[in-house]
């Protein structure tokens, strides 16, 4: 039976991969309605996402090329919580390695699981405001280009299909009415 800790009990569980960013557990589990089924799971360790937005409300945006999507997506700032650090600290780190900006504030906007089902990724999206300018510093692999937009513009590009990244989608659209809409 299940345990109060978990609504499943797991029988069995062995890593049956690892890479340097996430491995993939091959699990029996009991779950809550007594069923016994086989699941493989991804472990990650979390990851954070940045909006910053300008004074003046424009926000920055960044595109690059994600082999998996086969295509350059416009998309918000983030990346993979490093081990030894805070979801906060993950986030003023990615903003400065992607961008070279520093923010005097990040506010925890949502905290998610982009794809629960079959992934442990937590991911957190923060707002960044605040903004200093500085010199960003890529991994190698990270080709990365800047644009400022306007909120309405950023909406638009949603309705249009030229964003198509889930974790800008939510962060811009829950920012617009959540928090957009308060400060009016």
């Amino acid at each position: 039976m299940p345990t109060k800790k978990s609504p499943a009990r797991i029988i069995s569980s062995k890593v049956v991969f690892r890479s340097n960013i996430f491995s993939v557990r091959h699990e029996s589990v009991v779950e809550p309605g007594g069923l016994t089924v086989t699941r493989d799971v991804v472990t990650h360790s979390g990851s954070v996402v940045v909006l910053p937005v300008f004074p003046d409300g424009r926000i920055l945006l960044i595109r690059q090329y994600r082999h998996a999507a086969k295509q350059f997506l416009w998309e918000l700032v983030a990346g993979r919580k490093d081990a030894g650090e805070n979801f906060v600290q993950g986030a003023h780190r990615e903003l400065r390695e992607e961008t070279g900006y520093r923010a005097r504030r990040m506010t925890k906007l949502l905290d998610l699981f982009p794809s629960p089902g079959f992934i442990t990724e937590n991911m957190v999206i923060f707002l960044a405001e605040g903004l200093t300018k500085g010199q960003a510093h890529p991994e190698e692999d990270e080709k990365i280009t800047q644009r400022i937009f306007t909120l309405p513009e950023i909406e638009q590009w949603i309705s249009a299909g030229k964003i198509r990244d889930g974790k800008t989608v939510a962060g811009v659209l829950y920012y617009a009415g959540a928090i957009v809409k308060k400060r009016r």
